[in-house]
């Protein structure tokens, strides 16, 4: 089995839905991380990529005809490179980046690029076919945006709800309040606008032509906790704490990693960040995905060998606060070393490029602190986790 590194990653600034980066097609903006990732190694021959695997959530809009064959294309790339497109939701780029690090582990491969893409603004409503011609009743329009949409009527009523009615749930069984949840988001702008204000984030960005942005367009100066607890709920309960502030948003963006075997340094022509270490894929109740991330976070660690006493490092994505809060009570670890950067409360959720934006930071944290393993990880809807450890290799 061959060792599998990451060599490089790089993202857009995430845009706001509707915002700075709504007006480039997902395919245009796959393609630009792509080009930018190859640039950035320039020693390394397109030719010599064995294969393109992105992510992408929605696949119902203008990415839809295999968005990673089209964008390497986009890009103006060689036409004898294969390219595939994963879909697992949010967590579609971690998906692509475990299914590449496992090419390579069996000898399949020597260099992958991975990656994903989302277009929130540009998710195309759609309208279901009828099962007879010419009916003479009105139809509806379903948005692709982000959530359930043309349920089977088989799934039971308790799976289905919306992922906000699933955190209230999830923040209830494991006592999570409303405080506790604005906090957390607070600190996430705070940290984020910390993280860019140092410059954390000026190599791991590359900025989309006639479309850049400062910095992701989401990240809020001045946020406190106490503005915070002055917003309205969400969702339509009594009791409820979920709100759009202490919630990722929505989001447009992309992201792109080079991944490769320990003899694809020569081909790239750069030394690896991290090694990818370990990898895990856990399952629970639909309703309660936002949970998912902890049995897969921890049979990622059993599978690299290590426990959570070694880790000096956290890329969890924030769904929701109350979401990340459960997972990092959950696994007992040290608060300070989850999202140090700043994380998707404050930066956003592009559903299919989140999974790589975390795996780029990740190793860019652990070289920054000196730490040596670290662990990625994200919720998906319909009750899913995965994530991946990564071993900064200056530590290796």
């Amino acid at each position: 089995m061959q060792e599998t590194f990451v060599y490089d990653a790089v993202r857009t600034p995430f845009g706001r839905l509707g915002g700075g980066l709504s007006g480039v097609r997902p395919d245009d903006l796959a393609a630009h991380v792509i080009a930018a990732t190859l640039e950035r190694s320039s020693a390394l021959d397109p030719a010599a990529v064995d294969e393109v695997v992105l992510g992408n959530a929605n696949g119902a809009g203008e990415e839809n005809r295999n968005v990673a064959r089209m964008a390497w294309l986009l890009a103006g790339l060689p036409v004898s490179v294969p390219g595939t497109t994963v879909n697992r939701l949010c967590g579609s780029s971690l998906d692509a980046t475990i299914m590449a690090a496992r090419q390579i582990a069996l000898g399949d491969a020597d260099v992958m690029v991975v990656g994903g893409v989302e277009s929130m603004s540009r998710a195309p409503w759609v309208l279901p076919k009828t099962e007879r011609p010419f009916p003479m009743q009105n139809l509806e329009l379903s948005n692709t945006t982000l959530g359930w949409r043309l349920i089977n009527e088989r799934m039971p009523a308790e799976w289905t709800v919306s992922l906000g009615e699933a955190t209230e749930q999830l923040r209830e069984k494991y006592s999570i309040g409303r405080d506790r949840q604005d906090e957390f988001a607070a600190r996430s702008h705070a940290l984020a606008v910390e993280a860019w204000e140092a410059g954390r984030y000026d190599d791991l960005i590359t900025q989309y032509p006639d479309a850049e942005l400062p910095r992701d367009e989401t990240v809020r100066d001045g946020v406190t906790a106490e503005r915070l607890g002055g917003l309205r709920t969400v969702f339509r309960r009594e009791d409820g704490t979920v709100t759009a502030g202490n919630a990722s948003s929505m989001n447009d963006g992309a992201s792109a990693a080079l991944l490769g075997s320990a003899a694809a340094a020569q081909v790239i022509g750069r030394s690896p960040t991290a090694r990818v270490a370990g990898w895990g894929a856990a399952a629970n109740e639909p309703q309660y995905f936002g949970f998912a991330p902890v049995e897969a976070a921890d049979r990622a660690l059993r599978r690299a060998g290590i426990s959570w006493d070694d880790v000096g490092a956290i890329e969890l994505n924030e769904a929701f606060a109350a979401q990340a809060l459960a997972c990092t009570d959950a696994w007992g670890v040290d608060p300070d070393i989850v999202n140090a950067w700043g994380g998707a409360v404050a930066l956003g959720h592009p559903l299919g490029a989140s999974g790589t934006r975390l795996i780029g930071t990740l190793a860019a944290r652990l070289r920054a602190a000196g730490a040596r393993w670290g662990v990625a990880a994200l919720c998906i809807g319909v009750g899913q986790g995965l994530a991946v450890v990564l071993e900064n290799t200056e530590t290796h």
